[in-house]
């Protein structure tokens, strides 16, 4: 594997003890309190994939009633309030409560950690791709099998795959998995890139399979 480092990230309790932090959420440079509580924001992203998914949805539609959750997400209108309210405590989404209709958005984040000089940067792209685990079979069964660092190593070669610059073949051979639950995963994160692609102002910042070489050349 290319990305070896990536998939040392089981957990976000392994990422939570022992990661160094160099930027946890866009402008919490130099405030040690925002930083960690950004850190604890992310770990909890990435242990409920309905709260990613409900992220995900706000930061993509920008400002969003509770109506429009209960009907893009098809869930009961307590958990709607219940869920945004996590969110917003967590410090991820905002609530405007200026008019009769509250509405919400979203705060971009990302979180940068080295563990032994190995970096990687979580951006919602990633959190996006684990919301959508329990609806996609493959990715679920990534998670399940392999946690959540395979799944970042995935994203790594499924941005080349969706680009194009990398064909189906290699890419599910990098991942090292049984080729067609390979293909699988790599389609349904390619779907995932397209879809956050111009969304994640962090986009850019997300490890790429392509700036490494393939094991083999195709």
């Amino acid at each position: 594997m290319n990305v070896r480092d990536a998939t040392d990230w089981v957990s976000p309790q392994a990422l939570l003890f022992n990661t160094r932090i160099m930027n946890c959420m866009s402008k919490a440079a130099g405030d040690p309190e925002r930083a960690v509580n950004g850190l604890l924001s992310v770990a909890q992203l990435l242990e409920e994939p309905r709260l990613a998914r409900l992220y995900t949805f706000v930061l993509r539609e920008g400002d969003v009633t509770i109506d429009d959750i209960i009907e893009e997400l098809e869930m009961p209108r307590t958990t709607a309030y219940s869920d945004a309210g996590t969110l917003v405590e967590f410090g991820v989404l905002t609530r405007d409560e200026d008019q009769k209709t509250h509405t919400y958005s979203a705060i971009p984040i990302t979180l940068t950690a080295n563990l032994d000089g190995d970096e990687y940067t979580i951006t919602p792209t990633l959190i996006e791709a684990f919301g959508r685990s329990p609806r996609d079979q493959d990715l679920d069964l990534l998670i399940e099998r392999h946690g959540l660092g395979k799944l970042a190593a995935a994203l790594a070669y499924a941005i080349p795959y969706a680009d194009g610059e990398m064909s189906e073949r290699v890419a599910a051979r990098e991942l090292d998995l049984q080729h067609a639950f390979a293909i699988g995963v790599l389609q349904a994160l390619r779907d995932v890139v397209l879809d956050m692609k111009t969304v994640d102002p962090y986009f850019e910042s997300i490890r790429n399979a392509r700036e490494q070489p393939p094991t083999t050349e195709d």
